[in-house]
């Protein structure tokens, strides 16, 4: 009722995780299933170890909330040595979320994770607004976009997400330009650049001044942008921004989003994917859906 494909990778279901919101994913396993996911991206991987940006990082704000994290994460090599290993058997999709400050960082990363038999797909980030070099700066250009995408495509053989960011006039032409450097499917959207001041100490909330804003807030901008990249491109789009229920997710499903990726909700419900998962499940036999793919892009 639920399956799905995101090109060569099978999904149980619609519903993953969303980088940097569920660790790798053993640290969820007390609260969730994690075989009744449809895959789980785990954190960002980097070619070095990264300590991330100074605290503070996180902030609270109406309907959704800005982070600065900056990609803290063990490195490429340490993951594949010791958190590979732990997470390998894990009766789900592991994508990793691959990040880097320059695109020869990007290959190598890449390529490592192409060794890893039971990593069926990466994820690209080229839309990060948090950190100092790269991230977004690969994303916001065509010729960048696919510049990146067409060298990693280079050394990578398996199931190629690229994630996009909404920071853009026109994510359309991004998204195309991705596609035809290779990429089997595109995530969308990254945060929104953001910023929020503490009036009484009359100073940023974030050490980094701005942040990447996340959150319900986000969603109609998320599903728009879904909307607009899912008529323009022939792979796969995976939605995400701002899904907290159910119907939050069939809102991207029915714009066109052949999956969903579940993210700072789970800071506020660890069963948050859950509870999504079952009401996919209630809304499709109410509804007499024998195949979830029946709703997809139907608006």
């Amino acid at each position: 009722m639920l399956e799905t494909k995101i090109h060569n990778l099978t999904l149980k279901n619609p519903v993953m995780t969303a980088s940097g919101t569920f660790g790798y994913g053993e640290e969820f396993s007390d609260f969730v299933d994690l075989s009744r996911l449809g895959g789980i991206v785990v954190k960002g991987t980097t070619g070095e170890r990264r300590q991330g940006n100074a605290y503070p990082r996180m902030a609270e704000t109406p309907a959704g909330m800005l982070n600065a994290v900056g990609l803290q994460n063990v490195g490429v090599e340490t993951f594949c040595q010791d958190v590979y290993p732990r997470i390998k058997e894990l009766d789900t999709n592991i994508i990793v979320n691959v990040s880097g400050s320059s695109i020869e960082e990007y290959s190598k990363v890449a390529s490592m994770i192409d060794a890893l038999d039971r990593i069926p797909a990466i994820e690209l980030n080229i839309s990060c607004p948090n950190v100092k070099k790269g991230g977004m700066g690969f994303g916001t250009r065509p010729e960048m976009a696919a510049q990146v995408v067409g060298e990693v495509r280079k050394v990578y053989h398996k199931t190629l997400i690229v994630k996009l960011t909404p920071n853009v006039t026109n994510v359309v032409e991004i998204a195309q330009a991705v596609e035809d450097a290779g990429a089997d499917s595109v995530s969308l959207i990254n945060t929104l650049l953001g910023m929020a001041i503490d009036v009484e100490r009359q100073r940023p909330y974030l050490s980094t001044i701005t942040g990447g804003l996340s959150g319900p807030c986000v969603k109609p901008i998320a599903v728009r942008m879904v909307w607009q990249v899912a008529h323009a491109v022939k792979i796969p789009v995976i939605g995400l921004g701002g899904i907290v229920t159910a119907a939050d997710a069939l809102e991207f499903l029915m714009a066109g989003a052949k999956a969903v990726e579940v993210g700072t909700a789970n800071f506020l419900d660890p069963a948050v994917t859950m509870k999504i998962v079952d009401g996919l499940e209630d809304y499709c036999n109410r509804h007499g859906i024998k195949d979830i793919n029946d709703i997809i892009g139907i608006i």
